[in-house]
């Protein structure tokens, strides 16, 4: 009896390891960067149509599954790549946490909890669901042929806010189509920041990067044109919604973090970079989600 009771403890502890290793593999953390950006649409949407619990119970499951996805089908096809970057080579696959069958396991379960959770949303979210798959999956090719890869990311990733829009009105409005494009500016400006870390593994490697092709200060230029973008962006959203001021003072406060960002991360100084690019964008993301629900409670 003992020896059955150790067994089962043993098995709930290796599952128990072994999801946090899958955790672990597609970031699960960092899903903060787009999710309150989709909870921003859900919020702005709610003043044309309320939807109900179970609506909201979908559209964070299709959001935790269409980005589990992604990101597990993006470290399979840089397992290769992974294993020979020093950076990234402690990572789950290319260091043998997880085999790539596990990850593509994974990544089929988790693409069928974001169709299943569109599938219950509506007909036309169904729909979308998978041509929404494809452009998310081939964000994993780009980095092979264009140096605009990170512009693709923030085109994928801005679906996210749209998608949500969609899911509860079944239509576009132009303030949704901003807050999106603030999100494509936002994700493409600070993946380029990032993306300096591998400069001379990119090039040595045939990779394509804004930072490998032109170099980290034209780079990085590109990267805080996108970021003033970025405030354009939202504040045509604000405008468009006709939103209360109060929205104003988040977006004075997401200005002041980008402009942080941009003086932590130079040319010749990335020691810094994790600290712009995991703690600040992290807050920036949560101030969008804060400003637009205090607009609303204010309105």
């Amino acid at each position: 009896m003992d020896l059955i009771l150790k067994q089962k403890n043993l098995n709930k502890k290796s599952l128990k390891e072994k999801t946090m290793e899958y955790g672990k593999m597609i970031k699960f953390s960092h899903t903060i960067f787009a999710l309150p950006f989709a909870l921003s649409a859900v919020v702005l949407a709610w003043q044309t149509q309320a939807p109900s619990y179970l609506d909201l119970v979908w559209i964070l499951l299709a959001m935790v599954g269409a980005r589990s996805a992604a990101m597990g089908f993006n470290r399979i096809v840089d397992a290769s790549i992974d294993k020979k970057n020093p950076r990234t080579a402690i990572r789950e696959i290319p260091s043998g946490i997880l085999s790539k069958s596990q990850a593509a396991f994974f990544v089929v379960l988790s693409s069928a909890v974001f169709i299943g959770a569109a599938a219950l949303l509506s007909h036309l979210c169904f729909l979308l669901s998978f041509p929404v798959l494809f452009f998310l999956f081939f964000y994993s090719y780009t980095k092979r042929f264009t140096k605009y890869c990170h512009l693709y990311l923030g085109f994928a990733i801005s679906l996210a806010p749209v998608g949500a829009w969609v899911a509860i009105t079944n239509s576009l409005s132009f303030g949704v189509v901003f807050l999106s494009l603030g999100l494509w500016a936002y994700i493409a400006g600070f993946d380029i920041l990032y993306a300096c870390q591998d400069i001379d593994f990119d090039r040595k490697h045939g990779l394509f990067s804004l930072p490998s092709k032109l170099g980290p200060q034209k780079a990085m230029n590109i990267s805080a044109w996108l970021h003033v973008s970025t405030l354009v962006f939202f504040t045509a959203m604000y405008l468009s919604f006709q939103m209360h001021p109060v929205f104003l003072f988040f977006l004075a406060g997401i200005a002041i973090l980008l402009v942080i960002e941009h003086k932590l991360v130079k040319p010749d100084n990335l020691t810094h970079i994790n600290l712009a690019f995991f703690h600040i964008n992290s807050v920036i993301s949560v101030l969008v989600f804060l400003g637009v629900l205090f607009e609303v409670f204010f309105r």
